[in-house]
């Protein structure tokens, strides 16, 4: 009698909330499975498997360029088929996963297991932080993430250049521009992806929209690991 919300309305937003909780659970569990993957991946080929991997890089170099270039079109792959093969999507998330575990082991020798926990404990702490922000806030991220974008491009561009310049000290400052870059755009991916299920979930799969969400989200979080790891790795050469 007192109620001023009509039952069908409430029971929608009871139906909507519970399955926006359930997409988000999903994505944020893909995300962690990834990074899981991809740190067991990594554990595995620094411990039991180092000597074949390392031998079989050093005498075959071109495969590191198949490392590389691989994963950019595993990511491609699965943003187009995400939501018609959530399965294959899924299966190129994991591969995806064990070969950027795989570029962090042939890397890691160069940093200490400090400057790596370091890295990793700082990256986890400013992504979630900025996936909750993006998911929970009202305010449009939209405009932050267009600049993020332009800026990443310039970036992109401006590192490639510097590949040339070899300078240690422009590499430091890209490095902490890049954070930035990616702490913008981790909580602009939450919120995206969270408005895109709610403009969208009864139109394509929802568990392909989380492995979409989830393939954005760990390569925020990679790249998050991989800036933080070079500021703390040249952070340490300095003090030595």
């Amino acid at each position: 009698m007192f109620n001023s919300t009509p039952e069908p309305e409430q029971r929608r937003r009871v139906v909507n909330e519970a399955g926006l909780n359930g997409f988000l659970t999903k994505m944020y569990g893909f995300v962690g499975l990834s990074v899981f993957v991809s740190a067991i991946s990594s554990f595995l080929v620094m411990t039991t498997f180092r000597a074949a991997v390392f031998g079989y890089f050093t005498q075959h170099t071109g495969m590191m360029w198949l490392l590389l270039l691989l994963p950019i079109a595993l990511s491609m792959g699965i943003s187009a088929s995400a939501t018609r093969n959530p399965t294959g999507s899924f299966i190129m998330l994991m591969v995806l996963s064990i070969m950027y575990g795989v570029e962090f082991a042939l890397l890691a020798g160069v940093y200490t297991g400090a400057d790596i926990t370091a890295a990793f404990v700082s990256s986890a702490a400013i992504f979630i932080v900025m996936a909750l922000y993006g998911t929970l806030t009202k305010r449009s991220l939209d405009r932050f993430g267009a600049h993020a974008m332009a800026a990443l491009i310039a970036l992109i561009l401006a590192s490639l250049i510097n590949m040339f310049l070899n300078s240690p000290a422009i590499t430091y400052i890209f490095s902490y521009i890049a954070v930035i870059i990616f702490v913008v755009l981790t909580a602009y991916d939450a919120q995206k992806m969270k408005n895109i299920y709610l403009n969208y979930q009864d139109q394509v799969s929802v568990t392909g929209l989380a492995i979409m969400g989830a393939l954005q989200l760990y390569l925020d979080f990679i790249n998050l690991f991989i800036q933080l790891l070079q500021i703390f790795g040249m952070g340490s050469d300095r003090r030595d």
